[in-house]
């Protein structure tokens, strides 16, 4: 995922739209270490996720007709960033993960010159290698940790911490590394890579399925590896015997004969971006479909264990087999589209900023290949339409928030940090 300044533009968008996309062909081959599959579990309900403090659940539905949005410029001179975030500390910084190792910092509308963070020479990156995701410690700073998911020189994941300097808040030491999780990956795609903290504390973690077309070993729907999951960890815990993370007791596969209990969703192909709506502690995940269907999913505050169904289902359809798969147990999308309109699924936010007007309470979301923004209600069950709210004329690799529920998206290309927001506000 390394980018380097494409000599054309045809050459520029054919790696932009190879970084999520992944329908690759290439050799696979079992992670070290799978075991015998299990069958998928029924889907439980653990304790709340909902942190205190947040607002209670909308129950107005919300409209996205008619809804239009402005998309700006906030600063460019980016290259191929691919994750937003803000620490929470108040200092109104935002905080850029760019593809080939770097992390820079946007503040007072301007990019800083000296990164907050450099590991590119620990970092293999290119195509859907690279810097993926980057999440701080929510109680930052007084917990002075930055979580990264990155693929190593051997092309693995790894999920690292790193330190905040205490003397420079603008800088982290990276040598300060500490190694969570190492997941080898198979194939050069399908990495999944976002990071983020629910507000329950625990660090939730996007692994895709380990690449090539079609999940050929069923990792999917196994319980037996952290591929094709969203996984779900405690890092503050002591742990003894020198160990980086505990396992949060009710994870929903503790005890389940063969499956790893890091395990919170299963049943992902590559789930690039999820978010965590702020006002109801649901996780909303954006994945990455493979020759026909993208598809937005939901994890409502304290459901666990759910299985989303790749790859016995892309999208609302079959796809092994192509017809009268069996959908017993399986949780589907809210929403999906087609490959008429797009091609590779962004994972955006639930907006929660009044100062939006009617955009404030929909889930607003994009695509890497089209530059189509859909916004959609984001409550209740079943599957509803996506309305088309904006085209941008760029490809998107990340939506996320400031501290105050301002919308920013980052621009594969040409670079850049996009403002979104309520046309006319």
């Amino acid at each position: 995922m390394d980018r380097h300044p494409p000599t054309t533009i045809l050459a520029a968008l054919v790696i932009a739209t190879s970084l999520v996309a992944g329908c690759g062909s290439g050799p696979i081959t079992p992670p070290p270490g799978t075991r015998t599959a299990v069958p998928a579990r029924t889907p439980t309900t653990v304790g709340s996720a909902g942190a205190s403090g947040t607002s209670a659940r909308p129950t107005a539905p919300f409209d996205p007709t008619g809804v239009k949005v402005d998309v700006t410029v906030a600063v460019s001179g980016l290259v191929a960033p691919l994750d937003v975030t803000a620490a929470g500390d108040g200092r109104g910084r935002l905080f850029v993960a760019e593809q080939a190792g770097r992390v820079r910092i946007v503040k007072g509308g301007a990019l800083a010159d000296r990164p907050f963070l450099d590991i590119r020479t620990r970092i293999k990156s290119g195509g859907e290698r690279g810097l993926l995701g980057i999440a701080f410690h929510p109680g930052y700073p007084a917990d002075p940790r930055l979580f990264v998911d990155y693929t190593d020189l051997d092309g693995n994941t790894v999920v690292s911490s790193f330190r905040v300097s205490t003397a420079d808040p603008d800088l982290a030491d990276p040598d300060s590394e500490v190694v969570l999780l190492h997941v080898a990956q198979p194939a050069a795609n399908h990495n999944g890579g976002a990071v983020e903290f629910g507000p329950d504390g625990r660090l939730y973690i996007a692994v895709g399925d380990g690449g090539s077309e079609g999940d050929p070993h069923g990792y999917g729907r196994r319980l037996d590896t952290l591929l094709a999951k969203i996984l779900r960890i405690d890092v503050d815990a002591n742990v003894a015997g020198g160990g980086t993370y505990a396992i949060p007791p009710d994870n929903p596969f503790i005890g389940v004969a063969g499956a790893l209990p890091e395990i919170w969703l299963t049943g992902l192909r590559n789930p690039w971006r999820m978010r965590f709506d702020r006002a109801t502690g649901d996780l909303w995940i954006g994945d990455v479909g493979q020759n026909a269907w993208e598809e937005i999913d939901v994890a409502r505050s304290g459901d666990a264990g759910l299985d989303y169904g790749w790859n016995t289902m892309e999208g609302f359809h079959c796809y092994q087999p192509a017809n009268g798969c069996d959908q017993t147990g399986l949780t589907l999308p809210l929403a999906e589209y087609g490959h008429d309109l797009g091609c590779a699924v962004i994972g955006g936010v639930v907006v929660r900023d009044r100062r939006q007007g009617r955009l404030d309470g929909g889930y607003l979301f994009g695509d890497d290949c089209s530059d189509n923004l859909w916004l959609m209600d984001p409550a209740g069950s079943g599957k509803r339409p996506a309305v088309i709210v904006a085209t941008m004329g760029r490809s998107l690799s990340s939506i996320g928030q400031d501290e105050d529920g301002t919308v920013y998206a980052t621009s594969l290309l040409p670079g850049e940090l996009l403002r979104i927001s309520a046309a006319g506000s």
